[in-house]
């Protein structure tokens, strides 16, 4: 089973009531081997919400305490962020999650790059939250944009 970025699949959880539906994925969907979560969602964040940004830090930052997540205008959503992170770690290991395909750039699921906390559409080397967890957990996440069809081929296994 592969956790899945649920705007990925079509969903709409993104921030703003919509969704990053991404075609490989709607391709191989019906293998039955994804699992899509909203770590944000499953934190206790209702969709749509506020635009948020990890400040000062990656989601290392955040699970260390270093750092918060807030919204442009000071919102503090952390724990949510901290709490959708467990619980897609608890899915993970119900279904024996073998990896995860998650949505770049986001405070979430950012595997590679994040916004920078600026609100100014910066991009820094980073995780987001649920990605850092999910890393130190020693399962394999990768980005939707470095995701091609042989890659995820073979991350479904031969049956696909």
């Amino acid at each position: 089973m592969i956790i899945v970025s649920a705007c990925l699949f079509g969903l709409n959880t993104k921030y703003d009531g919509k969704a990053n539906a991404h075609a490989l994925i709607q391709k191989y969907s019906s293998q039955g081997k994804f699992i899509p979560v909203c770590p944000e969602q499953l934190g206790g964040l209702t969709t749509p919400r506020f635009p948020v940004e990890i400040i000062a830090g990656t989601g290392q930052d955040v699970l260390a305490g270093r750092c918060m997540v807030k919204g442009e205008l000071g919102e503090d959503v952390t724990q949510q962020f901290i709490q959708g992170a467990k619980e897609t770690i608890k899915i993970g290991e119900m279904v024996k999650v073998t990896a995860a395909i998650l949505k770049e750039r986001s405070p979430s699921c950012g595997v590679n790059t994040i916004y920078d906390g600026t609100f100014t559409h910066r991009i820094l080397l980073g995780q987001g939250v649920t990605a850092a967890i999910l890393k130190e957990s020693n399962i394999p996440i990768y980005s939707e944009e470095e995701l091609t069809e042989e890659n995820l081929i073979k991350l479904l296994g031969d049956d696909t």
